[in-house]
């Protein structure tokens, strides 16, 4: 039971959707901070079933209990119910907590996504704050972020039980695909290229399909919340750069389970890559969680050097680096882009070196510890 940073509305003032891949936590957030809530999950049958042939139901439901906030789980099955809600929100001033795992199934069916009168709130998986001292780094990239499968011993069949279950339950089942075999092998080919530039024809090639088909494949991963594309920084650029996106799955140990890792061992390569993509989970969550204006980018010259991620317009770089000791090779990426944009106010290596410091030319090197503590304190930006 950790303290999630993600500050719900208390009490609600106003309705919000919650969307989160599965098992980040969500039901466990929304009980615990509205225990006197009424809840409605539409993982039970017999609530999907009744709601789904009459969706006028959940009116006369609501007006029966007299509340004035619901919460409605996995409201992504049943579209029709949005317009309900729409309606309740505007005359009975009722207000809702809904929560659901992808809304690609409602833009879909261009259902009623209230109109701005609902907020929009993202639960990631745990974060190293989070854990606080539960928080083991190599630990945290061998099983990955979600709460259930982070200390149980049995995360090697957790993970595959939840990947087979992601592919059925959240894709083939709601029809997101209409062949499970190809989407399946992409799968694979996707989370081989974890925290790599994205080329959709060298997919297509692979997976034998077309271009548009991965280039679909990717968006479902992003509407889904499985994964996010990481957009190149393309901004009055001094040279020539790279504008294809990267693309980061959203769970190191999902990602581990897919590309058939194993145990990775701190100093190599796929280690190094896991590590970047938990970089890049903790700014995520932290720019979402603390509603920093910033966007997240990476910066790549051609054939060249590169930043792994960029904060707002050229404000922050900062590198991944799991190495215990980071040298000049490691740094170049951050004196070239300083070259191109001598605006930049910081520039940060995050590494496994044991103890934090400075080069002469001001690049701060942090451990991941210090990263950690830094970020989450609101240090790191400004």
């Amino acid at each position: 039971m950790y303290k999630r940073r993600l500050k719900l509305p208390t009490p609600p003032k106003r309705s919000f959707f919650l969307w989160g891949p599965r098992q980040t936590g969500k039901t466990s957030l929304l009980e615990r901070t509205y225990p006197e809530a009424p809840f409605i999950s539409l993982l039970l049958n017999e609530e999907l079933m009744t709601l789904k042939s009459n969706p006028g139901r959940l009116r006369e439901r609501i007006k029966e209990l007299g509340a004035k906030f619901v919460i409605i789980d996995e409201v992504q099955k049943i579209p029709e119910l949005l317009d309900e809600i729409h309606y309740m929100i505007e005359k009975d001033r009722v207000f809702f907590g809904l929560c659901g795992s992808s809304a690609r199934k409602l833009k879909k069916s261009h259902a009623n996504l209230l109109g701005g009168r609902a907020l929009r709130l993202e639960l990631f998986g745990l974060t190293a704050q989070e854990l606080g001292d539960d928080f083991d780094l190599v630990r945290l990239i061998q099983r990955g972020t979600l709460p259930s499968i982070y200390n149980d011993d049995n995360y090697r069949q957790l993970l595959k039980s939840y990947c087979a279950d992601y592919l059925k339950e959240e894709i083939f089942d709601e029809g997101l695909v209409r062949k499970l075999a190809p989407f399946s092998q992409f799968l694979e080919f996707a989370a081989l290229s974890d925290t790599e530039v994205l080329s959709f024809e060298s997919f297509a090639r692979d997976v034998g399909v077309s271009g548009p088909t991965i280039r679909s494949y990717f968006e479902i991963l992003n509407d889904t919340l499985v994964g996010r594309f990481l957009p190149a920084y393309t901004h009055r650029p001094k040279r020539k750069v790279v504008a294809q996106p990267k693309f980061y799955f959203f769970d190191m140990g999902v990602v581990n389970h897919l590309a058939q890792r194993g145990e990775l061992q701190p100093k190599s390569e796929l280690f190094g890559k896991a590590f970047e993509s938990w970089v890049h989970h903790e700014l995520s969550a932290y720019l979402s969680y603390s509603e920093r204006p910033e966007t997240l980018t990476y910066w790549k010259v051609h054939q060249g050097p590169e930043v792994d991620f960029i904060l707002g317009l050229m404000k922050v770089g900062i590198e991944a680096k799991a190495t215990a000791r980071v040298h000049a090779d490691h740094l170049r990426g951050l004196r070239e882009v300083k070259k191109d944009y001598p605006q930049i106010k910081h520039r940060y290596v995050v590494s496994l070196e044991p103890h934090s410091r400075r080069t002469e030319d001001g690049i701060a090197i942090l451990s991941y510890a210090d990263f950690v503590k830094r970020l989450w304190a609101d240090q790191l930006i400004t």
